[in-house]
C-alpha cells in the first residue's frame, strides 16, 4: 500500500504513516476502532463470526474496513501535502484501547494537528451523517459492589446479616443519586446491571456483589455520582454491621467535538452525502467512546454514519450494512484532503 507502518503500540495498536506526494508539515489522523464484543452472533449470514463468544456486534470491522479504504486510496493517488496518520485502535469497549495507546506516547511518536473519527449508525437512515460541536457523548464510570455480611440458614434469618436484602436496599437507595443529588439540567444515569448471591434454597448468602454503570457529560457530576454511593454505602454498613466496598473506575471521558474541526468534517460530510444529509442538531447521546480520551491531547471531531438498520448495535442479530462503507471511507479520506490541501 506504501504506507510505514508501527505495529504493538499501546499492545495490538497499529499506525500507518501516507505521506503526501505535496511538500507539508501539517498531519491529519483517523482513528479507527477495531475490536468485537464477547458474544455469540445470531445471523444467517455467510460471514458470520466463527468464533463462539466472539461477534463484531458494534461494526468496528466495519470501521476499520472503511479506514483501510481511506487508507489505500490517500496511498494511490496522495494528492494532499503533509502526512495522514491513521490510527488503528484496540480496545475499545470499556478495556481502555485509547489509554493504552495514548499511554505508549501515540502522540508524541505520531504527531497529529487534528484527529477524525467515527461510529455507524443503524439509527440513522443510510447516507445521513450526524455531527454537532461541543458535548457529543457521555463519560462513564464502572462500579463493583462487594457486601460481606454473615450467612445463616433460610429457616433462622435472625441469625444473619442477610447479604441479598442489603443488596436490594443499597440497590434502591443508589438510584436517589440521580434523582435527589444531580441537577436536572445535567443529563446522568445510573445502572445497576448485576447482583450475584447464593446458591441454595435454604442458605442465606453471608455475601453479594453488584456491578454497574453510571454515566455523565460533566466530570463534576460523576465525582458526585462516586462520592454520593460510597457514602450510602457506607451508611448501609454501619448500620447493618457489615462490611460493604466500592470500586469506582473512570472508564470513559466525555467526548467534546471541538468546534473548528466540527466544522471542517460537517463540510466534508456535506460533500459526500449532499446538506440535507448532514444533521447538525445537538444530540447528545449518554453512550460512551474512548476516542474521548485521544481528544483531550489533540482538537478533533466525531460523527456518526447512518445505514438504516433494523437491529441495533449490541445486539446478537446486528448487521452492518455494506453500503456504509464507501461512505466512510471517503469521508475520512477527503478530510485529508480537504485539510491538507496543497
Amino acid at each position: 500500500m506504501g504506507a510505514q507502518v508501527h505495529r504493538g503500540i499501546g499492545g495490538t495498536g497499529v499506525v500507518g504513516l501516507i505521506a503526501g506526494k505535496h511538500s507539508g508539515t501539517g498531519k491529519i489522523g483517523l482513528r479507527a476502532d477495531m475490536d468485537a464484543l464477547p458474544m455469540d452472533e445470531e445471523t444467517n449470514l455467510t460471514y458470520r463470526s466463527t468464533t463462539p463468544g466472539r461477534f463484531h456486534g458494534c461494526g468496528h470491522d466495519g470501521h476499520t474496513t472503511m479506514l483501510l479504504g481511506a487508507a489505500r486510496y490517500l496511498a494511490e493517488t496522495r494528492d494532499f501535502a503533509g502526512t495522514a496518520v491513521c490510527i488503528f485502535q484496540p480496545a475499545e469497549e470499556g478495556l481502555g484501547g485509547a489509554r493504552a495507546m495514548l499511554a505508549d506516547k501515540l502522540f508524541e511518536r505520531f504527531p497529529c494537528d487534528e484527529i477524525y473519527g467515527l461510529h455507524n449508525a443503524p439509527q440513522l437512515a443510510l447516507g445521513e451523517v450526524a455531527i454537532f460541536p461541543g458535548k457529543a457523548m457521555a463519560g462513564a464510570s464502572f462500579f463493583d459492589i462487594h457486601i460481606r455480611a454473615r450467612g445463616a440458614h433460610g429457616a433462622q434469618p435472625h441469625n444473619s446479616r442477610d447479604a441479598v436484602l442489603i443488596a436490594t436496599m443499597l440497590a434502591q437507595n443508589l438510584q436517589s443519586i440521580v434523582s435527589r443529588n444531580v441537577t436536572p439540567m445535567e443529563p446522568a444515569v445510573l445502572s445497576i446491571t448485576r447482583i450475584e448471591s447464593g446458591s441454595a434454597y435454604n442458605v442465606i448468602p453471608a455475601e453479594a456483589r453488584m456491578s454497574g454503570t453510571m454515566r455523565y457529560f460533566d466530570r463534576a457530576v460523576g465525582a458526585l455520582m462516586a462520592q454520593r454511593m460510597r457514602q450510602i454505602a457506607g451508611g448501609m454498613a454501619q448500620g447493618f454491621e457489615v462490611e460493604i466496598d466500592v470500586d469506582v473506575r473512570d472508564v470513559f471521558t466525555v467526548l467534546e467535538n471541538a468546534h473548528a474541526p466540527t466544522a471542517y468534517l460537517t463540510e466534508v460530510a456535506e460533500e459526500i452525502v449532499g446538506r440535507e444529509g448532514v444533521l447538525t442538531e445537538p444530540k447528545p447521546v449518554t453512550g460512551s467512546e474512548d476516542f474521548a480520551d485521544m481528544l483531550l491531547s489533540v482538537p478533533g471531531a466525531y460523527c456518526w454514519v447512518g445505514h438504516g438498520g433494523d437491529v441495533p448495535v449490541h445486539n446478537p442479530g446486528f448487521i452492518l450494512d455494506d453500503a456504509i462503507l464507501p461512505i466512510g471511507s471517503s469521508l475520512l479520506a477527503r478530510i485529508v484532503e480537504k485539510r491538507l490541501a496543497a
